[in-house]
């Protein structure tokens, strides 16, 4: 079952459950609204999901207080979640009965709760069918999780460790799924996750709220590298400084230094290079136990900023001190640790010192490392592998010898990704690349087609 069949599910029988509760035939819902009766009798039944313009008359013939239309939002294709990746949740609960049954409670913006039951197996369907994991609390894949997730919201006294503990999985595989699909598919689920999270540590008991914060401060961490790959610095910087406060409360210093380097990231996206080097530096003098690779990576994000001063003695200094603490300690990171660290490696350094050797004038360079990783990079991480090939245009632009036109194919290869994934990243380095492509070659074909394929995209 995909996405949009899970919602189609759930929306035809919040629908039935509402029109039985308000007493209504079907006949009679379709006068009130000026719908034909006989496909709001297949909205019921999931067949159809009814277009967006026609949900307010059935939240106001219904008195759901909108809860049809946040149902609607689910939609993988609804205009707001294609536009901005947010979604503004219903509030739900989930009651597993004896047997087979389950309940879905959904309450309504005005408070009025709304009960659906379905089969566990159902259930199930939907879940893995992905639309519910904004709606049943922090996006669960099985009932059993989300009943053991809905019990804990239902009494915050104390929170489950297992509840916390499928939220480090779920941030894991968060990290691994944004490689491929990028900041459009996970913004949604991610601040549902924080928001379920937050509740959570509203409503326990003071002095208990330790685990919960050090958890969100890494959420917020993630959903601040979320909006800046979307082009949002603003945002990024916004939950970046909630990640620091949350941190600074359980004085998780290691996590105050990772989110001066991802501060500094952020500026390093706004080309200030001032603040990409002070700030990566000031992470390198955060008091207490640091891992020695947040020292390589904050050393390795100062070389970038040494970078675009276009200072390459410094640059290639910086990128020496960071290799030198990854080789001596590969694996030196704590359990607690940001999840970016534990997948941070020589490998990793490399690629991101391309860009740095573009901007020093080594592009020479830059295009060998971009080749070996693209080679390196498995195929189904799209995200990944779009930005890899969009730098790697750039840099061939950038040698002694330019090749236009391998530029301009490698810059096609990455329309539909920086589409899909919504990577601003990716779509400033295409418009990089036509800007440099309609100056200096503003005849060459390949290059027409890529300047036509970004304006159409």
């Amino acid at each position: 079952m995909e996405a949009g069949d899970a919602v189609r599910q759930v929306f035809g029988m919040a629908l039935r459950q509402l029109r039985t509760e308000a007493g209504l035939s079907l006949r009679a819902l379709g006068q009130a609204t000026h719908y034909d009766y006989s496909r709001i009798s297949r909205v019921e039944r999931g067949e159809h999901l009814i277009d967006a313009q026609y949900v307010p008359a059935l939240d106001a013939a219904l008195g759901t207080g909108g809860l049809l239309a946040l149902l609607h939002s689910l939609n993988p294709d609804a205009e707001t979640v294609r536009a901005t990746g947010r979604l503004t949740l219903p509030t739900v609960g989930l009651h597993v009965d004896d047997g087979d049954s389950v309940t879905l409670q959904l309450q309504t913006p005005d408070g009025r709760t709304v009960r659906v039951s379905l089969s566990r197996r159902d259930l199930g369907k939907l879940l893995a069918g992905g639309a519910l994991r904004a709606v049943v609390p922090a996006g669960v894949a099985d009932v059993d999780a989300a009943e053991r997730v809905s019990k804990v919201l239902r009494a915050p006294r104390r929170v489950d460790p297992q509840v916390l503990d499928y939220f480090h999985t779920l941030l894991e595989q968060h990290f691994t799924a944004d490689k491929m699909l990028g900041s459009r598919q996970l913004l949604g689920p991610v601040l549902a996750q924080i928001q379920v999270l937050d509740e959570l540590r509203r409503h326990t008991r003071p002095g208990t709220t330790e685990p919960t914060l050090r958890l969100l401060a890494q959420y917020a961490e993630f959903a601040g590298w979320l909006h800046q790959d979307a082009g949002d610095t603003a945002a990024a910087m916004r939950w970046s400084d909630r990640a620091s406060e949350w941190a600074h409360a359980v004085g998780d210093y290691q996590m105050v230094a990772y989110m001066l380097i991802r501060k500094s990231n952020i500026a390093l996206a706004d080309a200030d290079p001032v603040g990409v080097v002070d700030l990566a530096a000031a992470a390198r003098k955060v008091p207490g136990p640091v891992s020695p690779k947040l020292h390589a990576l904050a050393a390795q994000q100062e070389a970038r900023g040494w970078a675009l001063c276009r200072d390459a003695d410094t640059f290639q200094d910086r990128l020496s001190l960071a290799a030198e603490l990854l080789r001596a300690h590969p694996d030196d990171v704590n359990e607690d640790a940001p999840v970016y660290l534990h997948h941070y490696n020589l490998a990793t350094l490399e690629e991101q010192s391309a860009s740095g050797y573009r901007a020093c004038g080594q592009a020479e360079i830059a295009v060998a490392i971009l080749e070996r990783q693209i080679a390196a990079t498995q195929t189904h991480l799209h995200r990944d592998t779009g930005h890899q090939l969009a730098k790697l245009a750039n840099a061939v632009l950038a040698t002694a010898e330019p090749e236009p036109e391998r530029a301009a194919a490698l810059g096609l290869r990455c329309v539909a990704t920086a589409r899909d994934t919504g990577s601003a990243r990716i779509s400033a380095e295409l418009h990089t690349l036509d800007r440099i492509l309609t100056h200096r070659w503003p005849t060459l074909p390949a290059a027409v087609e890529l300047h036509e394929a970004l304006a159409s995209a």
